[in-house]
């Protein structure tokens, strides 16, 4: 893989998105944020600790002060280290002092703070004793679209992770398949994303032959066969950010049902990367794929929602399913991923990761959508 690298970001990157996130905070109702370690504090500060413990580490952004750090003394080094440490104030405790009550002291009562999915209720409880009447709600209920459009340097970074997926299967196509272990296809899909540049691999999934008909089956010990469909779909982080790509590959030759089937998920793959543009609900994109499945009669065989967000996190908001009424912006970037499961014989999916553009949609994915054979 050849090309510059992704810019990264600056002290100044993160100061905009921490005022960025105040200000939805108070849009939202809330009297500001309370953010644990987890990709939330990592997309806003630069800053991930060495070690989740349950030693009280907590962001607390509110519109009344700067941006405030509690962490442990001990990791203080470490969080004055992040890029992000110069739009922030850390306020360090020790071991024997009550970081609650320092934490509370940043806080109003009877107020209603949005906290990070990640927090421990074990903090957040002793945190809502020491903030009398304060009440709390999730950032993914409050702010669900707060990390969801990506500004020019996420999507540069976006689009490498996508390239590298796209290596990997590249390079996957060329290995061995009958004969070895869902397993084994697996480590390799494993090694082939750390070669081209993941740090992170969250899920390779080899799905052979009656597997494929299980959407998250991941591998297994069964020993792939001639004649069988398998459906890869394997991702993870490079540089912070997320891939996630899937292929239906086919050992020989398919049969006549099993490629008008790829083919069918195909052209619902595309319905639904067509119907991407800006101010489009979130649900239209899955009424596009779920249509032209249903339409062929397969529509009771697929089961999942057509897509998911995808950014520091391989899946966040928004979603891509019935109800989801979110308008689609630009720069935010999505999974688009229907399948058909037939229960005891094979499945296909077919997945690239599209970013909304002024227009329409691209996609971060761009391997063929074809019926490939493998050996």
């Amino acid at each position: 893989m050849t090309g510059r690298t992704p810019a990264r970001f600056t002290a100044d990157d993160y100061r905009a998105r921490m005022e960025r996130a105040v200000r939805a905070a108070a849009d939202a109702g809330l009297a500001g944020l309370l953010v644990a370690p987890g990709p939330d504090l990592v997309w806003l500060t630069g800053y991930a600790p060495p070690a989740v413990t349950e030693r009280l580490t907590l962001l607390v952004l509110t519109p009344d002060r700067d941006p405030v750090l509690v962490v442990p003394a001990l990791e203080a080094p470490d969080a004055a280290e992040a890029v992000g440490a110069p739009a922030l104030t850390l306020r360090d405790w020790t071991d024997g002092k009550d970081p609650y009550a320092a934490t509370a002291a940043l806080l109003d009562t009877g107020k209603r703070f949005g906290v990070s999915d990640n927090a421990w209720a074990l903090h957040l409880l002793r945190l809502q004793k020491a903030v009398p009447d304060s009440s709390y709600a999730s950032l993914t209920e409050a702010l669900p679209m707060l990390r969801a459009v990506k500004d020019a340097a996420e999507l540069e970074l976006m689009a490498a992770a996508g390239a590298a997926a796209d290596a990997t299967y590249e390079e996957i196509r060329k290995v061995p398949f009958a004969g070895r272990r869902e397993s084994e296809v697996g480590a390799d899909l494993a090694d082939l994303l750390r070669r081209f540049g993941h740090s992170q691999v969250d899920f390779t999934i080899v799905a052979s032959g009656p597997n494929g008909a299980n959407p998250h089956h991941e591998v297994g010990d069964r020993v792939i066969e001639h004649g069988d469909m398998i459906v890869l779909d394997f991702g993870g982080l490079k540089d912070g950010y997320g891939s996630d790509t899937s292929r239906t590959v086919h050992v020989g030759e398919p049969t006549d049902e099993e490629r008008r089937v790829h083919d069918l998920v195909r052209e619902a793959q595309e319905a639904g990367f067509r119907a991407v543009r800006p101010g489009v609900a979130c649900q239209e994109i899955d009424r596009a794929a779920r249509a032209v499945i249903a339409d062929a009669g397969y529509g009771e065989y697929f089961i999942h929602r057509t897509g998911h967000g995808i950014g520091v996190t391989t899946h966040e908001p928004p979603y891509m399913i019935e109800g989801e009424e979110q308008p689609l912006v630009p720069g935010m970037c999505f999974s688009v991923e229907p399948g058909v499961y037939l229960p005891g014989r094979f499945g296909v999916r077919i997945e690239d990761i599209v970013t909304v553009t002024e227009d329409g949609g691209r996609r971060l994915n761009d391997t063929t959508r074809e019926m490939v054979m493998v050996d």
